[in-house]
């Protein structure tokens, strides 16, 4: 309990500086906002009554209190292209992100941890051979080309999927999981060949230890040797390389989201940047950074799970 305490204090001044960062956002654009966000063509008076929208007119301290005390309450301001509230969207947009990110997480995992397993404990071998083809394969192919291919083949070919959109799952649970198949099989096999060298290396390393030479030479099974003691130890670089994959897809998603027709949070920020939707993009910059810390700091607490020296 106490390793929890002090993670989360850590993270409430880590939480802090975000919120400076991502408030600057919108005063490091060059020239003036009111300008950028109406055009040239904008008369004084729109310009004026935009820089008040947007409390430009009041100093920097003011401005950060006020708008930290709306974020607090969780009002990160309306568009500027439709008035929708912020917030309003991000929450419609983010489910459907974290959806397909937690599904792609998911098939990384089930392909890199066997996969990394076997190849290591097999080092050498010819299935060794064909997992590290494998990974070098899928951390060289292009994302957008290997979904690309999966649509021309599973969509358009075979028509056993389909080719973009997505469904709710309370709406229809089935058409749901169809539709989430392609994009994350897509993003999932690019993800787990850097699971998988990971995994790999890890677990060889952790194989070359005296004290699995130890439980070797007690005489039990490789098997349990590898499950018993050696993976967990080796899981430890993994879960880092996992904190940061999950982060990226979060906020990374956005090639898979166009290319599926996917309305999700990369894309909202996406579209925002192009409408010049600085109030948009600053909310939106401020969840994604919010994840990321989150994810860090689960990150830390399953470290201390799985090796107890850690929490010491």
């Amino acid at each position: 309990m106490t390793f929890l305490i002090r993670r989360i204090i850590l993270t409430i001044p880590i939480l802090l500086l975000v919120t400076i960062m991502v408030f600057s956002l919108i005063h490091l654009i060059p020239g003036d906002v009111a300008t950028v966000v109406l055009g040239q063509e904008a008369t004084p008076q729109a310009k004026i009554a935009m820089r008040h929208r947007l409390g430009l007119d009041q100093s920097l301290p003011v401005q950060y209190a006020n708008w930290l005390g709306n974020v607090l309450h969780g009002n990160l301001g309306r568009s500027l292209t439709d008035e929708t509230p912020v917030s309003a969207e991000i929450q419609q947009r983010l489910p459907v992100t974290g959806e397909l990110a937690l599904a792609s997480f998911i098939v990384a995992i089930l392909i890199a941890i066997p996969t990394g397993i076997i190849s290591a404990v097999y080092r050498g071998r010819a299935v060794d051979y064909l997992a590290t083809l494998f990974a070098f394969l899928g951390m060289s192919v292009p994302g957008f080309w290997l979904a690309m291919l999966m649509i021309i083949l599973f969509a358009l070919k075979l028509g056993w999927l389909p080719s973009s959109g997505y469904v709710a799952f309370t709406h229809d649970p089935g058409a749901n999981l169809r539709a989430m198949v392609l994009p994350a099989v897509a993003t999932g096999v690019r993800e787990s060949a850097v699971l998988m060298r990971m995994m790999r290396s890890s677990l060889l390393e952790v194989l070359g230890q005296d004290y699995i030479r130890t439980a070797r030479g007690k005489g039990l099974a490789l098997r349990t040797v590898v499950f018993a003691h050696g993976l967990r130890n080796a899981l430890v670089p993994v879960i880092t390389q996992s904190g940061l994959l999950i982060a990226g897809l979060l906020g990374g998603l956005v090639i898979t989201e166009t290319l599926f027709s996917i309305p999700g949070f990369g894309r909202l920020i996406v579209t925002a940047i192009f409408e010049r939707d600085f109030i948009t993009v600053q909310g939106a910059v401020l969840v994604s950074a919010l994840l990321v810390v989150l994810v860090n700091l689960l990150v830390d607490i399953l470290y201390g799970v799985l090796d107890p020296r850690i929490r010491i």
